[in-house]
């Protein structure tokens, strides 16, 4: 692949239009740095020297796409609270529309607040609720979606079971998709997770397919081309990639496609995942086949590990990786 072809192929994920339905997130981070032992307690005292708040969840897989030209929509439900407040002014400071964030009282805004000591995570406080969301809520998200689905090139749904992607969501989004050809893309976690039935692409981690399936993996190439067939077999999804930690990720679309990790330092692996969700969906969004997607997908991921905290990936980041690492 040439460094012109690269560049054009990252240009063009600049012209399409993507939406993200899935559990949304407030990150805050605390940080400081501990220099004693508490005497009320055996455990550390960490002296704040800043704060700072992030989008999470299925925001940060937005502002993935967003970071890369996209045009995003960003769909899901928050709490009718300060925390919605702030996650709200986050998203118009980075030119993400608030408009379709559904406000539900019965729920707080989910929220991980991170205390972290010379970048080291010391504990994490999470505000959340797992029930599913109610039917008026439903039909709200599914209104939203309805008015913006014959103007998108890709759907990601991502699911971190916080109640948002009932099956009726799920199976109506997808089949409103499939009526306009639109790809659909899954970033899964274990409630619901056979649920995403004729999907696009299906990008579960190891672990995630280990236990939906029932089965020991042991993270090498035969067992999961086993596990592949399998789950592609139960949901129908036109491609399975599977993220392998430090064994890369694996594509199945009628073929196996093997991609190592990337040799970029790791610092931290939050957000990886959702980096990868975002790439595969521009690509997928873009008419590219999934092994180019998956390729790319894999250095945008290596490429956020070198930070702390979940972040977007950044395009110049990308680009000086891709020239160097895919020839």
């Amino acid at each position: 692949m040439s460094a012109l072809s690269i560049k054009q192929i990252l240009d063009s994920f600049k012209k399409q239009r993507v939406a993200v339905i899935g559990d949304i997130m407030l990150d805050k981070y605390i940080f400081g740095h501990v220099s004693r032992i508490s005497p009320e307690y055996p455990v550390p005292v960490v002296e704040v020297t800043h704060e700072d708040h992030r989008l999470g969840g299925a925001a940060n897989v937005a502002l993935n796409t967003l970071s890369l030209g996209a045009e995003t929509i960003l769909i899901g439900v928050t709490g009718a609270d300060a925390d919605r407040e702030i996650l709200a002014d986050l998203c118009q400071n980075l030119h993400l529309s608030v408009d379709f964030l559904v406000p539900d009282a019965s729920r707080p805004t989910t929220s991980k607040t991170r205390i972290l000591s010379q970048s080291h995570h010391i504990t994490r406080v999470d505000y959340e609720s797992k029930k599913d969301v109610d039917q008026d809520i439903e039909n709200a998200v599914l209104e939203r979606f309805q008015h913006i689905a014959d103007n998108i090139d890709a759907v990601i749904l991502e699911d971190y079971n916080k109640g948002l992607l009932t099956e009726s969501i799920v199976q109506n989004v997808i089949r409103i998709a499939e009526k306009n050809n639109t790809p659909v893309l899954v970033d899964p976690k274990l409630k619901g997770f056979f649920s995403y039935q004729n999907c696009s692409v299906f990008k579960p981690n190891l672990s995630e397919m280990a236990s939906s399936l029932g089965i020991v993996l042991h993270n090498n190439d035969r067992e999961i081309e086993d596990a592949c067939m399998l789950l592609q077999e139960k949901l129908n999804a036109r491609a399975v990639v599977v993220t392998r930690s430090e064994k890369g990720m694996t594509i199945y679309n009628g073929k196996f496609t093997h991609i190592p990790a990337t040799s970029l330092e790791v610092s931290d692996v939050s957000g990886a995942g959702d980096t990868v969700i975002s790439v595969l969906a521009l690509g997928s969004a873009a008419g590219l086949d999934i092994e180019t997607s998956a390729a790319i997908a894999n250095l945008a991921a290596g490429s956020v590990c070198q930070e702390v905290g979940a972040v977007p990936v950044k395009p110049d980041k990308l680009l000086r990786a891709c020239q160097e690492y895919l020839r």
